[in-house]
């Protein structure tokens, strides 16, 4: 008999971790090669992890709700033979020589302090911050964490440089003190039921993504400092040459060809002309995004929210455009988002106009800096100005809202922006073919 360890695949490029959410194996229970073994969850996307070799699952490393980072052993299954080491001892250089570059260009950048050795996850900006302000490792563990399972955030760790100077920084006893008192209000906390006061209320717990969709909208506001741009857009045209084409177009592409890669398309010309927009802040720095990489919002049937990414959507034609969201959005309804098709938005887009909204001041996608939503079109009255004169007509129009980071972009690069996306569609060809 030869053991294999099951470790947790990488399953993107930017995600460290998941979460178990279900073992769909026992131990003692057989197992299929291709056979999923358990479910897990990373920030908005869940999957199955499969076994790469068929055998009796004979040991579970972690519970359900634990996180695990990409690369750990989460099971050990026992196989006939010896067949299995040869995965096993590819995948072992792998994960070293990985770790191993990671070290260096962490030590190429800045050397005060090893996290390597910590056994809590730290994201890379609190490690940044950390060893730009000299802050060790036994003070990084010590610092009472107040994000999702109580990890440290960027404010945490600025919270506590700045009241840093009045304590002693090589003193790690005092430090630990509170990490061991910590918890228990913690926990005490986030257990406390709500008690309705009539008895007829429900009582519901958010599921896990709400949780974390919550966690998300709190930090955002927290983080930018939100302000909004409106501009009406007349797509009378746009709306003629869709009624037009949308049937000769799901004849031959077998796609139905909605509003929304029309307006992507718009989005993605105008952050080529503004890049200004397509960044990102990560603490004081600004980071200019070299793709144009677009967050769809997509409303799930339980009533959640999630982002497919469309990459690289500058470089798509129309027809490339809508079968990618059409891709996106089927995959998103069914579930069947991949961890990596969340990842890398460089901008958001959300269509408030399908629930009938006309306009709203959607919250932004952090890191990102700028989101737009797409109102309702609606038939209204419009002046109609006319080398004869102004009278008035039936218009097809809608609502742009775009909020975007004060911090960093000012009123005029946020109002341009919107402005550029509501010239080109407005600008139209209805006899554009497709």
């Amino acid at each position: 008999m030869a053991r294999f360890e099951l470790k947790l695949p990488k399953m993107g490029e930017s995600v460290a971790e998941a979460t178990i959410t279900n073992w769909l194996k026992n131990v003692g229970e057989t197992i299929e090669a291709d056979e999923a073994v358990l479910e897990i969850a990373t920030d908005k996307v869940d999957s199955e992890v499969p076994s790469e070799v068929s055998g009796t699952l004979t040991e579970i490393l972690f519970n359900v709700d634990d996180v695990v980072k990409v690369g750990q052993t989460i099971a050990i299954i026992e196989t006939e033979g010896g067949a299995v080491a040869a995965p096993k001892a590819e995948a072992a250089p792998a994960v070293v020589a990985e770790v191993a570059k990671t070290v260096e260009v962490a030590a190429a950048v800045s050397a005060p302090a090893d996290f390597s050795g910590s056994d809590k996850f730290f994201s890379p900006l609190v490690k940044n911050i950390a060893k730009e302000e000299g802050v060790s490792v036994a003070e990084l563990e010590a610092i009472n964490g107040t994000g999702k399972d109580g990890r440290v955030t960027k404010n945490d760790i600025l919270e506590y440089v700045k009241n840093r100077g009045s304590q002693p920084v090589a003193a790690p006893a005092a430090v630990e003190a509170p990490k061991a008192a910590a918890p228990q209000p913690v926990a005490t906390a986030t257990k406390a039921v709500p008690v309705s006061v009539n008895g007829g209320d429900e009582i519901v717990e958010m599921d896990r993504m709400r949780k974390l969709i919550s966690g998300y909208m709190v930090q955002s506001k927290q983080t930018s400092a939100h302000v909004q741009s409106f501009i009406e857009v007349d797509v009378t045209n746009i709306v003629k040459w869709r009624d037009k084409v949308k049937n000769a177009f799901e004849k031959r592409e077998g796609e139905k060809l909605t509003f929304t890669p029309i307006f992507m398309e718009a989005v993605a010309k105008a952050l080529r002309d503004f890049p200004g927009m397509n960044i990102s802040v990560e603490g004081d720095y600004i980071i200019k995004k070299k793709n144009i990489n677009l967050g769809m919002a997509a409303a799930l049937p339980n009533g959640n929210l999630i982002v497919p990414v469309i990459k690289n959507a500058d470089q798509l034609n129309l027809v490339g455009m809508a079968k990618a969201v059409n891709d996106l959005g089927n995959r998103a309804k069914a579930g069947k988002l991949k961890p990596d098709d969340t990842q890398g938005g460089t901008y958001t887009v959300t269509n408030v106009g399908t629930f009938g909204s006309v306009f709203g001041t959607p919250i932004i996608n952090q890191p990102q800096v700028g989101i737009l939503a797409l109102g309702a079109i609606r038939k209204v009255p419009a002046v109609i100005e006319t080398p004869a004169g102004d009278f008035i007509g039936i218009r097809q129009k809608m609502f742009l809202s775009h909020s975007y980071d004060h911090r960093v972009v000012d009123g005029a690069l946020g109002g341009s922006f919107v402005k550029r996306v509501a010239d080109y569609l407005e600008a139209w060809d209805i006899n554009r073919d497709i």
